[in-house]
């Protein structure tokens, strides 16, 4: 295996467990991949770590389901790597169920050993073109 097999490999590993941390609703497993500076960055703006951290804790955010879609495509720079997927997932805020298909990017940095995400940006998934009408 290349390094860049296993480094692949490495990323897919972290990105379904913390997928599995997050259908858990698990605020400290998901907190585990993590860093410390971690933004989201979706059409809302830029929202810390410890504001989607809370929310989970506090039950005001669940999530039910968190697929992703088709292959990732996993690129690595030394010990930044760019894990970029499209996810389906359902969630509850409040009580109010949404649905989501978006297309997610993280950056992850190796640090001691392990990989920790840095930022992850949400974008909307557009309609397939058959769906369009195109």
């Amino acid at each position: 295996m290349t390094d860049t097999d296993r480094t692949h490999a490495e990323l897919i590993a972290v990105a379904e467990a913390w997928a599995a941390a997050i259908v858990a609703n698990d605020s400290d497993r998901i907190a585990g991949f993590m860093a410390e500076e971690w933004v989201m960055v979706s059409e809302s703006g830029v929202s810390p770590k410890a504001d989607f951290l809370s929310l989970v804790a506090s039950g005001d955010l669940t999530h039910s389901a968190m697929d992703r879609v088709g292959p990732a495509r996993v690129r690595a720079y030394g010990d930044t790597a760019l894990f970029t997927a499209r996810v389906t997932n359902t969630a509850h805020h409040q009580g109010r169920r949404f649905d989501a298909d978006e297309w997610t990017t993280d950056v992850f940095v190796r640090r001691s050993g392990r990989w920790e995400c840095v930022l992850t940006h949400i974008t909307p998934a557009a309609p397939e073109a058959s769906e369009r009408g195109v």
